[in-house]
């Protein structure tokens, strides 16, 4: 009974309980001592409140009396009495309820003693006798009676006693206060000590709990580790407890002995098959077997019978402690114990041995033993020895299984011991056959010379052969390593970009949303349409939205340089006129010249052709960032844009030789050191650190560029010295053949990313059309917009209040939507004209939103303009796949955005293409 009550999960309810009921104590010590408190504040907040109550209503009463009593004197008026006689009727009333609550203070109560006395007497010696002599009209006698107005000063006595006796009882307020504040801070001090006596007491109710299963539970770890180690596993685990860990323990140690028996008995058969091995007879095997069985087993007598050689009967190959005088040497299957034995192929025993029948002998006398048994020695499920044996006492259950593990092993002995005699007698008799045999070696020696020499040469030739294939074998296995290698080396490579891309997006969308409000916001501040900002505060707005337009060149150019090296940046190859990329070349970067008072020129040779087969827009932005950094670096002189054609230049994109036009860039600036001619065009680096501090930037401008560049057919060269100015070169191919330049774009669009882009779904509403071109914005009509309701979607409400405040300016109806869930609700309850579609939003995107509109609800016709900071290609694709009208990447430009509004509102200028359907 104890030692279910004292169990682990006992200890730990008593801890806890112990806990429980001191905490208990703590908290019905703390509501006592708080009710105490309560009941002191409620006296100080009610009884000292009515008293100063009381007090100022007494003294009320006396001056509304002293004033009724002037006024009557003074007009003769009855009316002015009726305050005279109110506060006459009620004053001894309240003061009887003032007495009431200082009754307990004898000095309060002989105060008010004494200010009942001075009223009473001014009511008799003043107030009354003046107000009869004015009634009697009396004058003489008034007059008289005010030239020494006894009343006055009874009056000021009065006020004096009752500022005494306020101050009296603010005075005990304040002590009762103080007494209250000590009694809060002595409970505070002894909810603390109460509570640091629980904790103690917790903690060594834990300390002591934990110590003690912490402690069988070491126990038992480390009689598992020496399991586990093979460590010595005599020692056995002690204790004291009585509770599952007594268990625990107790389980341990059986496994224990178990193990260190299982231990001993590997040991001896391991020692026993050392013993057999290499015995020259089975009679040997046998004498060592009993002898080991006897000392193990602790057996008085015992006898091993083999298999005769023909197999029909078991012959008697060694015995022990047995007189084997009128004993039968051998049996035949299913004769006596033995032969029974082995037809069953089980253990076979007979209890309650007759003592004629079998005897033991020492120097002590004779004895019968307990129990005589047959066990089988089986090898391969075949019989080939059998062994008897008696015994004095049952054998334990382990000691069995170890006989019949060992006798396995035997087994395995015996038949190799028979397999050697064979093997010795075929050895013999092969001897004797090769005695015979050795005349005709010696004949056939002689021809055996003759073949020797053919043999000889032949072997040499193998050995060639041997060689050479043991080098292509080296190489084949060194190739095929290197193969692996470079698989191995592909793969991680693969997931590096991926990893690569996953990140550059998601920074992207990062990026993107925060910027989009800032522009959006920034421009509508720049631009001032209500008119009550300054000058100075556009200028803010504007270089705010400048900044934020830097940083969105600079994401944009590292999302370039990304798609460049992953292989994923698309060329749209058509005819550009090279004189009008130069007019805008020179229109875009005269004025940035002029604002540092350099000279700039740009100038196209007369040989250079009017039109080239390329992408305008990578040719443009490889030579804006070219000229960008030449008027950055150049602080005084010129700088210079020449196109040239150059005959016959290699090119290595297409594998031979053709005529390039060189877009020529040269400057006047700081130049670049010859060491760092290399290290410049490697992405993040600039010529020195001085020169980034100096004039900023990421130093991707000219990895973007020659990356461009080489996708192109093109490169770039340089030509530039420290303090010397510097000359940047971009070749690019002139096709002769439409057939080069057909090749040109298939070696250099990725595979893997354009089978991905033609495996994307189509949309699964055919109507939606394809995305539209945006309008300029000095042909966006903002009255089109008039009256016009849009559902902005986004789940981030800095964009939302952006666009909000700019759209309802145009004066549209502008509703809201925080998820694709919120959406889908609108969309079906309200009218609307367009959707402004967030794609990453909670609870549901914005590609299941679009889904969701188009096929559940039907509105294949309610132009939807998806709004993402996801800027990548695909993520367009995705859009447009998922039924949007129109894709625009965050940050947005709001006359872009305007653009494409426009163009879809005229597209459905007619009614809301979301009315609401009856079904």
């Amino acid at each position: 009974m104890r030692q279910k009550i004292w169990n682990i999960r006992s200890k730990i309810l008593l801890g806890f309980i112990l806990i429980i009921v001191f905490l208990g104590i703590l908290l019905l010590t703390v509501a006592s001592r708080l009710d105490d408190l309560q009941t002191e504040a409620a006296y100080i907040s009610d009884h000292d409140l009515e008293v100063q109550n009381e007090t100022n209503t007494i003294e009320k009463l006396v001056l509304d009396m002293e004033t009724a009593q002037r006024g009557f004197i003074l007009t003769g008026r009855e009316a002015y009495l009726e305050p005279y006689n109110n506060a006459y009727s009620s004053w001894k009333a309240t003061s009887d309820t003032l007495r009431g609550l200082i009754a307990g203070d004898l000095r309060q109560s002989d105060q008010l003693a004494k200010i009942d006395e001075e009223i009473t007497d001014w009511i008799e010696n003043a107030g009354n006798v003046s107000i009869e002599y004015k009634r009697q009209k009396m004058d003489d006698e008034l007059e008289k009676f005010f030239e020494n107005d006894p009343g006055k000063p009874l009056i000021d006595q009065i006020r004096r006693d009752f500022d005494n006796f306020r101050a009296y009882e603010r005075n005990a307020t304040q002590q009762r206060v103080v007494a209250l504040e000590q009694g809060n801070r002595k409970l505070v001090s002894f909810i603390l000590l109460l509570w640091l006596g629980v904790a103690g007491i917790a903690l060594i109710a834990a300390i002591m709990v934990s110590n003690n299963i912490v402690s069988a539970i070491k126990q038992v770890t480390g009689a598992i580790r020496k399991i586990g180690t093979g460590g010595n596993l005599s020692d056995r685990i002690t204790v004291r407890t009585k509770d599952e860990f007594r268990v625990l323990a107790q389980a341990t140690n059986e496994l224990l002995s178990q193990i260190e028996q299982e231990n001993w008995q590997k040991e001896q058969l391991k020692e026993m098959a050392l013993s057999l091995q290499n015995k020259p007879s089975t009679e040997e095997l046998g004498k060592v077997l009993l002898q080991k069985l006897a000392e193990l087993l602790q057996l008085p007598v015992a006898a091993l019978y083999m298999l005769s050689k023909d197999g029909s009967r078991l012959v008697r190959a060694a015995a022990y402690n047995m007189e084997q005088k009128d004993r039968p040497a051998e049996f035949k299957f299913g004769e006596g114990l033995v032969g029974q034995c082995a037809v069953s192929k089980s253990k076979v025993q007979v209890k309650a041995v007759p003592s004629d029948a079998l005897s033991i002998k020492s120097g002590f006398g004779t004895v019968v033993p307990f129990q005589v048994a047959a066990v089988p020695v089986v090898f391969e499920d075949h019989v080939v020895s059998v062994l008897e044996f008696g015994i004095m006492e049952e054998l334990a259950a382990d000691k069995q299984k170890f006989l019949s593990e060992l006798l396995n092993t035997v087994g395995a002995s015996i038949h190799s011991i028979r397999t050697k005699m064979e093997l010795d007698h075929l050895y013999r008799e092969t001897q004797a056959v090769n005695e015979e045999l050795q005349v005709q070696t010696e004949e056939l020696q002689s021809q055996a010379e003759e073949l020797q020499t053919q043999t000889e040469e032949l072997t040499m030739q193998a050995e060639e052969l041997h060689h050479l294939n043991d080098r292509l074998e080296s190489q084949k296995a060194v190739a095929e390593q290197s193969a692996l290698e470079l698989k191995k080396i592909a793969e991680e490579l693969e997931t590096s970009s991926n990893f690569k891309s996953e990140f550059l997006a998601n920074m992207s969308h990062e990026l993107r949303t925060p910027l989009n409000s800032m522009l959006i916001l920034s421009q509508i501040l720049s631009a001032n349409q209500s008119g009550n900002m300054t000058k100075e505060e556009q200028n803010y707005a504007s270089v705010i939205h400048s900044s934020g337009q830097d940083l969105l060149h600079l994401i944009n150019d590292i999302l370039d340089l990304s798609k460049v090296e992953a292989g994923q940046m698309d060329l749209n190859m058509m005819d550009v006129s090279i004189k009008d990329m130069l007019e805008s070349l020179q229109l875009q970067f005269e004025n940035t010249a002029k604002q540092k008072n350099l000279a700039f020129s740009v100038r196209m040779d007369d040989q250079v052709p009017e039109s080239i087969r390329t992408d305008s827009m990578r040719v443009q932005q490889i030579l804006k960032n070219l000229l960008s950094n030449a008027v950055k670096f150049t602080d005084q002189g010129e700088v210079s844009l020449v196109v040239e054609q150059k005959d016959g230049r290699f090119v290595p994109q297409i594998g031979k030789s053709v005529d390039v036009l060189a877009f020529i860039v040269r400057d006047t600036g700081i130049g670049i050191p010859q060491d760092k001619h290399e290290s410049i065009f490697e992405a993040f680096r600039q010529a020195e650190g001085s020169t980034s501090r100096r004039f900023g930037g990421t130093g991707l401008g000219l990895s973007i560029s020659l990356q461009l560049a080489k996708l192109l057919g093109g490169s770039i060269s340089l030509e530039s010295q420290w303090g010397g100015g510097s000359t940047f070169t971009f070749y690019l191919p002139l096709y002769e053949e439409t057939s080069d330049l057909l090749r040109f774009d298939q070696a250099l669009l990725p595979k893997p990313y354009d089978s991905l882009m033609e495996a994307q779904a189509a949309p699964t509403v055919e109507t939606i059309s394809a995305p539209v071109e945006e309008l300029r914005s000095d042909e966006v009509r903002t009255e089109i917009f008039d009256y016009k309701t849009v559902l902005i979607v986004d789940d981030d409400i800095r964009n939302v209040y952006a666009l909000t405040s700019f759209l309802e300016k145009l004066n549209m109806k502008v509703l809201i939507a925080q998820n694709g869930y919120e959406s889908l609700d609108v969309v079906s309850q309200e009218p609307v004209d367009l959707v402004l579609m967030d794609i990453m939003m909670p609870e549901m995107d914005g590609y299941q939103a679009i889904r969701e509109i188009r096929s559940t609800l039907g509105f294949t016709e309610l132009p939807i303009i998806a709004l993402t900071a996801k800027a990548m290609k695909e993520d367009r694709d995705k859009c447009l796949a998922a039924g949007a009208s129109d894709y625009v990447s965050k940050p947005l430009d709001i006359h872009h955005v305007l653009g494409i509004m426009q163009v879809w509102l005229e597209k459905n200028n007619t009614q809301p293409t979301n009315e609401v359907k009856e079904f």
